[in-house]
């Protein structure tokens, strides 16, 4: 059965000049009674802080509440021992309780001031913190922390003030707890002796100070004082008359100033080249693409395309493969593409460096946002220069190929005795939409897009990025377009691991077999490959090395190969350095295990220490071992000098 709720008995009269002298006599035990009440996440140096704010607005209350012209402020009468007890001190006490309650309340729209950070007493340059106590203070005030509000406030009510649990009941109630008889139920839980209330460990009138974090304040005063210049330069700017920024000024930077960024947002002085032109280029490259399209002539979208490339707000959605400057043109730039593709309307640009795509809905709805992607392309040539995404919508792609392309063939990397499928593309070269690059995880088919033109067949991969990668098959010093049976075998056991390399500003991927290894026991024959990913940037070259064990299952169904070693910014599998060593633990099906290792033909022995030691003639080598085991792989070349594994 739920216990009744308290009922105040008689009143007994206080003013609020009663009370100025309650708090004045007992303010500091008014202050270790708002301490200890207010909820512990507040942390020492602000609870210190709120109690005094508390204790001296629960006088202002008692004013407000009790004017000079209006009698006496009525108080609930108490009995017993309580009688005596100055009922100016009671009214305070139940202020200051009834806003530590409050400060622990759930945060809402219209919070109370108690939940606030209090105005005053305010403390700069300084944390305040009582006194530290013993091992018994510490242990209670973890389990004052573990309690609620009320449950605090009823054993401090208790251990404190020494109030019955009748008073203790009535005082909460007073306060506002809704189930008095439950916080005393939270407060027999706590077992401590009431004597500790009165150590230095809650004594927030008896502090200690220490600084804040020092390099931490200097930081944000600097960054401030940052701030503050900046706004104050923009503010000038902005109430310059006539070329300033001023009202009805239009909105430009300064450098707009400059002629030649002035020519770079003029759609009219955009580069146009004619659908000629590339048959005599002395350049094969982007250079050479002819402008196409059907809103070539659309100055308003190619304005608004300049503009958001000059100054993209945050509406717009930007991306750029690394270390690809974002910033705008540098003069006017070669138009390569204006259209609409999809849902979308697309400009595309070319600036020398960089290839720039700017999309926005086709009815041109701000609303919907805008996309602006960079790609760097410099140094590019026939061969890499053959395609570009001109739209990815909803994990499809679409490209605009070089007018050199003669046909355009898709084909499953994941299906290599599969022949490769003609795509359609309009007259601008613009393709029909295939899907993008398999996920992580979902690798089930990899669409790569086959471009024949006057020098060959070359095989391109999309990377989440503009320009797409390049696959390329071959020793380092010599790598060249994928062709054969074979070469697409082991690219259907390599395409999965592209992922590693996505969105990574990748010009071509080389996948080279540097070595075919007979396993143990009758085991058949694996192949280890190098697969070497180069950047457009130069830097960033990725190199994985793969041992692609024997599978019985059909081409296009076999897993993928097992990644052996990785290695970034590596010279290895590359023009200057054309060699590589890598070697797996590998089981075999009779369940022994075996450290195996490949060299490139420039190894003339291998040899592991470690958890398996073991030495091999030649570039192959096959040691027995155990599950677990670790060793150290070094080989040696013809002229004698040590080379270790691939890492």
């Amino acid at each position: 059965m739920r216990p009744l709720p308290e009922v105040p008995p008689a009143a007994a009269p206080v003013d609020a000049e009663q009370a100025e002298v309650s708090l004045v006599e007992h303010y500091p035990r008014l202050v270790r009674l708002g301490y200890l009440v207010l909820p512990p996440s507040l942390g020492r140096s602000r609870r210190v802080l709120a109690a005094h704010a508390l204790a001296q607005r629960a006088l202002q209350s008692a004013r407000r509440s009790c004017p000079a012209d209006r009698p006496a402020l009525l108080l609930p009468r108490r009995s017993g021992r309580a009688v005596a007890a100055d009922p100016g001190y009671a009214y305070v006490r139940r202020q200051v309780l009834r806003g530590a309650l409050a400060a622990g309340a759930p945060l809402r729209l219209r919070a109370r001031r108690a939940q606030l950070p209090p105005v005053l007493p305010l403390v700069w340059g300084l944390r305040l913190f009582p006194h530290s106590g013993g091992a018994d203070e510490l242990a209670l005030e973890q389990r004052l922390s573990a309690l609620d509000g009320p449950a605090r406030a009823a054993f401090v009510l208790r251990g404190l003030e020494a109030l019955a649990d009748r008073e203790v009941r009535r005082e909460l109630a007073a306060a506002g707890v809704p189930d008095p008889h439950a916080a005393l139920r939270a407060a027999d839980g706590v077992s401590a002796p009431y004597a500790l209330l009165a150590s230095t460990e809650f004594d927030p009138c008896s502090l200690q100070a220490r600084p804040p974090d020092l390099p931490r304040r200097r930081r944000y005063a600097r960054a401030a004082l940052a701030a503050t210049a900046a706004l104050l330069v923009c503010g000038m700017l902005l109430g310059l008359p006539g070329g300033g920024w001023g009202r009805g000024a239009p909105a430009a930077p300064p450098y707009a100033r400059n002629p030649a960024a002035e020519e770079a947002l003029d759609p009219g002085a955009l580069q146009r080249v004619s659908a000629s032109y590339w048959r005599r280029s002395p350049r094969t490259d982007f250079a050479a693409w002819p402008t196409r399209g059907d809103r070539t002539e659309d100055t308003r979208l190619l304005r608004r395309a300049l503009t958001v490339w000059a100054r993209p707000g945050g509406g717009v959605r930007t991306s750029a493969t690394p270390r690809t400057p974002a910033g705008p043109p540098m003069g006017a730039p070669q138009l390569l593409y204006a259209g609409e593709v999809g849902a979308s309307a697309v400009a595309m640009f070319y600036d020398g460096l960089r290839v720039v795509r700017y999309a926005e809905p086709r009815n041109a709805d701000p609303s919907g946002g805008a996309a602006l992607d960079f790609a760097r392309v410099d140094g590019a040539d026939v061969t890499s220069a053959g395609a570009l995404v001109v739209d990815r919508t909803g994990g499809r792609v679409r490209y605009l190929t070089a007018p050199w392309v003669r046909r355009v063939s898709v084909r499953d990397l994941l299906a290599p005795d599969r022949a490769p499928r003609a795509l359609h593309r309009t007259p601008d070269g613009v393709t029909d939409a295939l899907p993008g690059p398999a996920a992580p995880g979902r690798c089930r088919s990899w669409d790569a897009v086959e471009l024949a033109g006057g020098s060959g067949v070359r095989l391109m991969a999309d990377l989440g990025e503009l320009a797409p990668a390049r696959l390329t098959s071959g020793p380092p010093s010599k790598p060249h377009d994928v062709a054969g049976r074979a070469e697409l075998q082991n690219w259907a056991r390599t395409a999965c691991l592209l992922p590693e390399v996505r969105a990574h500003g990748v010009r071509s991927v080389n996948s080279w077999m540097y070595a075919t290894q007979p396993l143990p026991e009758g085991g058949g024959s694996a192949q280890w490959l190098c697969t070497r990913a180069e950047t457009w940037r130069g830097a960033g070259s990725r190199v994985l090395a793969q041992f692609q064990a024997p599978s019985a299952r059909p081409p296009g169904s076999r897993p993928p190969g097992a990644v052996a070693a990785r290695s970034e910014d590596s010279p290895e599998c590359g023009t200057r350095t054309p060699r590589v060593l890598a070697g797996v633990l590998w089981k075999s099906h009779g369940g022994r295990w075996y450290v195996l290792a490949a060299g490139s033909e420039q190894f003339t022995s291998l040899t592991t220490s470690g958890g398996v030691t073991g030495r091999a003639r030649g570039r192959l080598l096959a040691v027995p071992a155990r599950a677990g085991d670790r060793a150290q792989l070094n080989g040696r070349l013809a002229d004698g000098s040590r080379v270790g594994a691939l890492r």
